[in-house]
């Protein structure tokens, strides 16, 4: 899953089938098929999260967003399309929520490293809970062809990006190791979230490791 970031856009939807990156269609056009898009995303979250990835059919995904099952194929190229699309949208919907959370900390005057890292997390770990229908569908072990690898080259890509956050020296095994420790635990508890009775609940747990990782952040001596 994506994480505490800086900018958001990774481009991986545009090189999916359909991608959802510009059309170069009159906006009318653009705009009916964005509509497409979304029902046939709904949709499929529907079916994927009822039935697992495996055992979901194109068939009901295409009967219950109401677009003809050509049109799935020709937007998405079929069902791993639409689950890798569903994955690009969580990951750009939690680095946009997780940058503008950084840049208002800044503009507040904020420059203490463990305390934007600290307050980025927060703002994922709320969108894991305000997106966690989606969310337990991105951490299961359920998924398309080569999607763990996907997965694992973000998540390498996710303790980068924490380390520039938190200023920490990659090139030293032990920072590397800190910073690996701190993503885990978001992550970990990102996938706790998805299974909490309710809202208070949620709270009481983000706040738990926004207190953890700042214990966590604290470079030794």
């Amino acid at each position: 899953m994506s994480g505490v970031v800086e900018s958001a856009g990774s481009g991986a939807a545009r090189r999916l089938p359909g991608g959802q990156g510009a059309t170069g269609l009159p906006d009318g056009r653009a705009g009916q098929n964005g509509t497409v898009r979304r029902a046939l995303l709904d949709a499929a979250l529907e079916v994927f999260a009822e039935r697992g990835y495996t055992d979901a059919g194109l068939t009901e995904i295409a009967a219950r967003s109401g677009i003809p099952v050509g049109s799935l194929f020709q937007h998405y190229g079929g069902k791993r399309g639409l689950y890798l699309a569903l994955w690009e949208e969580f990951r750009e919907e939690q680095e946009r929520r997780t940058a503008a959370t950084l840049a208002a900390e800044r503009d507040r005057g904020v420059d203490d490293p463990i305390a934007l890292f600290v307050a980025g997390a927060r703002a994922y770990l709320e969108g894991a809970w305000d997106n966690r229908r989606l969310g337990r569908l991105l951490v299961g072990d359920d998924g398309p062809s080569g999607f763990d690898a996907l997965r694992r080259q973000w998540d390498r890509a996710w303790v980068r990006r924490n380390a520039r956050l938190l200023k920490v020296d990659e090139r030293r095994r032990a920072g590397r190791v800190r910073v690996s420790v701190l993503t885990t635990v978001i992550g970990g508890a990102a996938r706790e979230l998805g299974d909490c009775a309710d809202e208070p609940e949620a709270r009481e747990i983000v706040d738990e490791v926004c207190g953890i990782l700042i214990h966590l952040s604290a470079p030794p001596g």
